[in-house]
């Protein structure tokens, strides 16, 4: 059996789907520093070094939107292609997780 077929992504421009696609990398990265969730110190700093480069393309991806003229983010629109990326599960390991009931 098959897993249930996921919803079509959005049409997005080519520079929305750039922005997207790095801001998911940044918070993948970022999720892997968040300290209480980490394991170890080498692997959260092998993340926050490459989290900067990841930075840098998100900027240059909405510079280059800026540049084009495309001067309105569509939050409902990104918000849809982002769930379908998988994004809210993805953005889970930025915040804390839940505190223990003793």
């Amino acid at each position: 059996m098959f897993p249930p077929e996921l919803p079509p992504l959005p049409a997005l421009t080519r520079a929305e789907g750039s922005v997207i696609d790095h801001y998911l990398e940044a918070v993948d990265l970022l999720g892997r520093t968040n300290p209480s969730r980490g394991s170890d110190t080498y692997g959260s700093l092998r993340a926050a070094q490459a989290l900067v480069g990841k930075a840098v393309a998100l900027r240059d991806a909405l510079a280059l939107m800026h540049e084009r003229g495309e001067s309105e983010l569509h939050a409902a629109t990104l918000a849809r292609a982002l769930r379908v990326l998988d994004g809210e599960r993805r953005a889970e390991r930025v915040t804390l997780p839940p505190a223990l009931r003793t």
